[in-house]
């Protein structure tokens, strides 16, 4: 139910504006033109934005005419922050306490009605401010409450027990647009999301469900918990069942680091993020922190890997997708890069063996390992992410860097290169009539055209379509064409620098032919499955 103050009784209306202003870490700052600007956390901006609203309270005026004794700021284990305070026209000293509602309920032993009456809080009473505590949380609001108690004016400690319950206010935190669909991204890509609070239990059921963490028919008995429930639990126990939990209440910064150091021990590759001071240990700890920009703390930047400029969670799927990106960007390269350098040691390897001579000249194999050194990890680098990278399961933490996939690939294209190659080594004079030097221009020329085409077959290492949103990266096609430019260069111009002869068109032709079989070959070799380890981590 929604209360005016005009509905309370002028007593309530002061002691709820005392302990909204004066307790508290934000501040007001009024501006000559416009609404006053609140400075502060999410959850004191919000109660203060009730106050001057709701309770029509002057903030800078209120704080004048009191004077702060003692401060006990927000503890997150008791879940609660209090103040001492004096009005400096009475000298009469107030204790305000605010936090959690269940735990400053606990504290509480009157409670004041609308009319400004005090009345005790007994088993019934209590029975049913609690329900009202699990109603308001069940729909997703976090419930504050306020108490009160007027203290000995030579007692400085913020009196503990036999407080006045002011009120509760719920505050609702909506998901942002797109959470519930990056959830949804995260689990479709073997993420599994926890969410880690400290809320009650009802209020983190409630917005789990709401981001999709919670799914319905899930065993709730197994996938909530509650923070000293958990920290309670023996070592053995906590290693079982940590990896059930979806959502933990009413938890401490010990316990969100305990829940990390399990999960890290299980083997898991954990990233954690976290806005306050107090995630810092748990920041620290993971694999990857993500701190807030906005509303983090310098301790938790400093403590993370990673700052999300726009504190939104969606950002947390851009992360992961260039991550995953980057990761298969450098299988790409370093499969392409294996096959050079294997044909190529392969080829000069058999042929110094088999007859003295080498068939690519040193200037040539640094000509080869310049362009497909540079401008070949340049154009595979800047391959995009796409969405089949989210379809993946997590890469495992002690999985190699090149999987049985790029073995295959790599092998079938450097055999295919080796035996061309050497078949044009000791037969190629014979096969198209030249001499020696024009031989050996062609074995050069068909060797750096096979790595061309197969910069192609390296853009995907699984995909049988290698031409997929090829025209989207108008850099890689670039580097192509760039590449191809040099070497027509390399060969037809600078014939005293490489050792090499001109060609005609027929030969090349035919350096374009054998090296095009690359695509074909490539295609054969990804309808060969490959077993796969399904052990990943998440």
């Amino acid at each position: 139910m929604i209360m005016t103050t005009s509905q309370l009784a002028p007593d309530v209306v002061q002691l709820l504006q005392e302990a909204a202003c004066l307790n508290t870490t934000g501040d007001v700052y009024t501006t000559p033109s416009g609404p006053p600007e609140i400075c502060g956390g999410p959850t004191e901006k919000a109660i203060l934005s009730w106050a001057l609203t709701s309770l029509l309270v002057n903030f800078n005026e209120l704080k004048q005419k009191y004077q702060i004794l003692h401060v006990e700021v927000f503890n997150s284990q008791k879940k609660r922050s209090g103040v001492l305070v004096t009005k400096n026209s009475t000298g009469k000293v107030h204790t305000h306490w605010k936090g959690a509602a269940e735990m400053i309920l606990a504290m509480c032993s009157t409670y004041y009605v609308k009319s400004g009456k005090i009345a005790p809080i007994d088993h019934e009473e209590r029975k049913e401010l609690d329900l009202k505590i699990e109603y308001m949380a069940s729909k997703s609001l976090r419930c504050i409450a306020f108490a009160y108690k007027e203290s000995n004016a030579e007692n400085q400690a913020l009196e503990e027990t036999e407080l006045t319950l002011l009120g509760l206010v719920g505050l609702k935190d909506p998901c942002r647009p797109g959470v519930k669909g990056a959830v949804e991204s995260c689990r479709a890509a073997g993420v599994s999301i926890k969410m880690i609070t400290g809320d009650n239990v009802f209020t983190a059921k409630s917005i789990a469900f709401e981001c999709g963490i919670l799914q319905p028919g899930e065993d709730l008995n197994i996938a909530v918990i509650e923070g000293p429930a958990f920290r309670n639990y023996s070592q053995e126990e906590r290693m079982e069942i940590v990896e059930k939990i979806r959502v933990m209440a009413r938890s401490s910064p010990f316990d969100k680091l305990l829940m990390v150091e399990c999960l890290k021990q299980k083997g898991h590759v954990v990233a954690v993020t976290g806005d306050g001071t107090n995630d810092a240990p748990a920041l620290k700890a993971a694999d990857i922190g993500l701190s807030m920009g906005i509303q983090g703390t310098e301790v938790a930047k400093e403590s993370s890997d990673i700052v999300i400029l726009d504190d939104n969670f969606t950002t947390v799927v851009t992360v992961l997708k260039w991550g995953r990106c980057v990761y298969n960007n450098i299988q790409k390269f370093i499969q392409f890069q294996l096959t050079v350098n294997v044909a190529a040691l392969v080829i000069n390897f058999v042929a110094a063996a088999s007859s003295g001579e080498v068939p690519l000249t040193a200037v040539q194999l640094l000509w080869v390992n310049l362009i497909m050194d540079t401008l070949g990890a340049l154009a595979l680098a800047t391959e995009r992410p796409s969405c089949d990278l989210m379809n993946k399961k997590p890469v495992g933490r002690t999985k190699p860097l090149i999987t049985g996939v790029m073995w295959r690939n790599l092998l079938a294209q450097a055999l295919y290169q080796v035996t061309v190659l050497l078949i044009l080594q000791f037969k190629g004079s014979a096969i198209f009539h030249v001499n020696k030097k024009v031989k050996d221009t062609l074995i050069f020329n068909t060797f750096v055209l096979c790595q061309v085409f197969n910069e192609f077959n390296a853009r995907n290492l699984e995909k049988k379509n290698i031409f997929r949103g090829i025209l989207k990266n108008r850099l890689f096609v670039g580097i192509v064409g760039v590449t191809i430019v040099l070497q027509v260069i390399m060969v037809e111009f600078l014939k005293k620098f490489a050792d090499t002869e001109r060609l005609n068109w027929t030969q090349w032709a035919a350096c374009i032919g054998i090296s095009s079989l690359s695509w074909p070959i490539g295609w054969i070799i990804k309808c060969i499955p490959v077993s796969k380890n399904d052990d990943f981590d998440h």
